[in-house]
């Protein structure tokens, strides 16, 4: 799963105002006091939690370029 498409963010012009905005308006659509899917609220709030801090963004990033390019070798 790609954490940037869950919370429908520009991975290539990553912009923090955006990504809390988005993270708020997900978290109102998907939480469970509101009738939202428990689940997909959870994902959304590792998403952010990942994103938002610059290190955890970092390994993540790298991580998914270290896969992408694992994927080309087979």
């Amino acid at each position: 799963m790609n954490l940037y498409e869950l919370l429908e963010i520009d991975e290539n012009n990553f912009d923090m105002d955006i990504l809390k905005k988005n993270y708020h308006k997900m978290c109102l659509k998907y939480h469970p006091d509101k009738g939202g899917c428990p689940e997909k609220f959870k994902l959304i709030q590792e998403a952010y939690e990942i994103l938002s801090d610059e290190n955890k963004r970092t390994m993540y990033n790298n991580y998914k370029r270290f896969l992408m390019k694992e994927e080309e070798t087979f």
